[in-house]
């Protein structure tokens, strides 16, 4: 290691370094950091030479990390969290209860059950400012693995290296009709049943279609497909306007199911169909009070929803 690299690190530096890799432009970093352009190039350029070694490669339409800089990316994400940590709980020491929580989650808890929480989580911690976006369970794990957000609430996640899983729900898989439709009245349902009818499917951001895919796989070709789609709420309204069946859990189903305007017949396998939802960080991080408290807070909300679906 060069005497270059032993220099000790500033925090100002780590900040614009991390603004520039999420963005992936200086002037875009500068825009969100509210700072000048020129100031963020001079501490990139001091942080390269602090390290050693070139952590961006620089093209015409944006920058991208260096192998370094994927190494230094992730020791730069702890220390931010580290930092972000302290601070919460200095704050929760002086009785502030502030903080900020960044959420990823499946755009079907956005309905119901994601409104309860974040109503929940406002009322016990009003300091908390929450930021929350949807994306595919699928997208998840690269958004919590990158630090782009603190926690991610996915459905049927495999095994990824980079997230730690801090509690689930099962929930059952089913077809999902308006009550007229041929199969609204069956107890249960399975794939091949499904499959002579007119269908919508998801695409492959959505876990649903991993669910689904050894009955994808065997159908291809056989089914009269509508449409498919990456939105669970564009599926849902689809499935209103057509006689076609769409697939998903109940969750985000809510107002539709008590209005019976859809129904959710359960899909049935070798056994019934199920997938979990999870809760996810990324793994070795710290935990700020704000994070904690909401993971536990979704925690008891599975519990519930595990209950009465």
């Amino acid at each position: 290691m060069t005497n270059a690299a032993r220099k000790p690190i500033r925090y100002r530096s780590i900040t614009y370094f991390d603004a520039v890799r999420r963005y992936g432009s200086i002037r875009e970093a500068a825009r969100k950091l509210g700072v000048a352009a020129s100031a963020i190039n001079r501490q990139l350029i001091q942080f390269e030479t602090d390290v050693g070694m070139p952590l961006f490669e620089r093209f015409a339409n944006g920058m991208k990390l260096t192998a370094a800089g994927e190494v230094f990316a992730r020791h730069v994400l702890t220390v931010l969290q580290d930092a972000r940590r302290a601070a919460d709980e200095l704050d929760s020491l002086r009785g502030l209860r502030r903080g900020e929580l960044s959420i990823v989650t499946v755009e079907s808890l956005g309905a119901a059950v994601l409104p309860n929480l974040l109503a929940a989580m406002a009322t016990r911690y009003p300091g908390v400012k929450l930021t929350v976006k949807s994306a595919g369970s699928n997208q998840i794990p690269t958004i919590v693995a990158s630090g782009t957000a603190d926690v991610g609430l996915a459905f049927s996640l495999g095994h990824h290296p980079e997230l730690q899983q801090l509690g689930t729900g099962r929930f059952r898989l089913g077809a999902v009709m308006r009550p007229e439709h041929p199969l609204a009245r069956e107890k249960h349902v399975t794939f091949s049943e499904c499959a002579v009818h007119p269908v919508i499917l998801p695409t492959e951001e959505l876990s649903i279609y991993t669910v689904l895919l050894p009955h994808l796989t065997r159908f291809a070709g056989k089914m009269q497909v509508v449409a498919e789609v990456s939105s669970l709420e564009l599926m849902k309204n689809l499935t209103l306007k057509l006689s076609a069946i769409s697939f998903q859990t109940q969750l985000g189903l809510e107002s539709e199911l008590k209005s019976r305007r859809l129904v959710h017949v359960p899909l049935q396998s070798s056994g019934p169909m199920t997938t979990d939802l999870g809760i996810y960080v990324r793994r070795g991080r710290t935990f700020p009070v704000a994070l904690d408290a909401f993971v536990s807070l979704v925690r008891e909300q599975l519990t519930e929803l595990e209950k009465d679906i």
